[in-house]
């Protein structure tokens, strides 16, 4: 039997009632190709959130996309509610939260005999949930991006210089100290790494092919989304 969460995702819960009517959301689909099978068999805990870095990543670079597609139009672009429909970014990143969600994903959520929450089960599938599932707990909490937002508007301003031919910068300790940042900024949910701008921007100018210009795109978007 379906369990509900407790204290923080029972809350989600109650301010669910808040929620406006929008069954009329028409579910996008999602190419989940690149992730692995999880079985025909509903599952009731992410099964993406162990199974390595590499399939991680690609799990959330899935649901960032298909949360923007299917869910920002009431839970908010990345995933920061405007108070009327719940906050997802605070159902912990456990077998409670994840029962929770996937309740909800699959069955929607009708309230007096009206539509707040189409269900998406059945048109996006289980890999589609688990990956927006995987992109909602890895967002990162709101007091740890503030607390570095004047250094990384440094990095950012460093980044696009260096990709307009600007010298002078190390790139491998920009990225040593992008990667320092990312560690200490928490997650919301209570997972144990955080998608923030700054871990983004850490990744784009990582390996043999570091991208200036694209980690300073990614730190001017996150920073203006942050705002």
């Amino acid at each position: 039997m379906f369990r509900l969460p407790h204290a923080t995702a029972a809350a989600l819960i109650a301010s669910a009632v808040l929620v406006q009517a929008h069954g009329d959301v028409a579910p996008q689909p999602m190419n989940t190709d690149a992730l692995p099978e999880v079985g025909e068999d509903w599952l009731t805990e992410n099964p993406y959130r162990d199974m390595g870095p590499d399939v991680w990543q690609t799990a959330v670079e899935i649901g960032d996309s298909g949360y923007n597609q299917n869910c920002a139009r009431c839970h908010g672009l990345g995933v920061v509610s405007g108070g009327l429909a719940p906050d997802l970014r605070f159902l912990e990143a456990e077998e409670y939260g994840d029962e929770w969600f996937i309740e909800r994903f699959r069955h929607g959520y009708t309230q007096n005999g009206t539509t707040k929450m189409p269900a998406f089960g059945e048109l996006l599938g289980q890999k589609a949930a688990w990956a927006i599932r995987t992109y909602i707990e890895t967002r990162p909490d709101d007091y740890g991006v503030e607390e570095a937002t004047p250094r990384l508007t440094e990095i950012r301003d460093t980044l696009m210089d260096m990709a307009q031919g600007g010298q002078g910068a190390d790139i491998a300790a920009l990225q040593a100290e992008l990667t320092d940042i990312a560690a200490e900024i928490e997650t919301a949910s209570g997972a144990p790494v955080a998608d923030s701008v700054a871990f983004r921007a850490a990744h784009l100018i990582s390996g043999d092919t570091p991208n200036p210009a694209a980690a300073a795109e990614a730190l001017t978007i996150g920073l203006s989304a942050a705002h």
